[in-house]
């Protein structure tokens, strides 16, 4: 029993390699997929992303099925995550070409639909996402971004300052409205009592 638990069952280099190759494949595999399978989760990039760790995990551990060998390759994948991380820190060029740049999706309050479909993000997916960020439409976006990790940043549109003028206007309309109708309900009532 303590064989099956603590022996590998391959030579502990390969055990070591196997996870190094899996992760470099994943890393570029993601990064050639887009943005969207990081973060923009539709049903299908789900099943796609849960079942992909399945089918990775045999070549990450071969026939090997012992304790040991499993917690040596989950320490490799995570030694070497970190090693990538802190290279990549150090090194931004790279980082953004392993990474990627950010993408415009919406300019000035319009929307990029080529840079949409290079995402492959649909109207109404930008629009599920303003509705999570608090926008009620995406006229109500000035800019959106999408950024490496798959997240989208949205700004408010600023009205203009003709707009800002009309809504101070309104404003001013409807106070004074309210005034009139307060003036001729107390002048109605002061009739009454005559």
């Amino acid at each position: 029993m303590w064989q099956h638990l603590l022996i590998p069952g391959i030579p502990i280099l390969e055990k070591i390699l196997r996870p190094i190759i899996v992760y470099g494949f994943l890393v570029i595999a993601l990064r050639m997929a887009g943005k969207r399978e990081l973060a923009q989760l539709n049903p299908f990039d789900l099943v796609v992303l849960l079942t992909l760790s399945n089918t990775v995990q045999n070549a990450i551990i071969g026939e090997d099925n012992s304790v040991l060998g499993g917690l040596l390759g989950a320490t490799t994948l995570l030694v070497v995550n970190y090693l990538v991380i802190r290279f990549l820190f150090t090194h931004d060029r790279i980082d953004r070409i392993v990474e990627g740049d950010p993408d415009v999706l919406i300019d000035h309050g319009r929307i990029r639909e080529d840079h949409l479909k290079r995402e492959l993000l649909t109207r109404h997916e930008l629009e599920t996402a303003a509705h999570r960020q608090g926008f009620g439409t995406l006229e109500d976006v000035e800019n959106a971004v999408i950024e490496p990790g798959g997240g989208i940043f949205f700004s408010a549109r600023k009205p203009t300052r003709d707009e800002a003028q009309q809504s101070e206007l309104v404003k001013r309309l409807d106070d004074i409205a309210l005034q009139l109708s307060e003036l001729r309900t107390k002048m109605e009532s002061g009739s009454h009592l005559t």
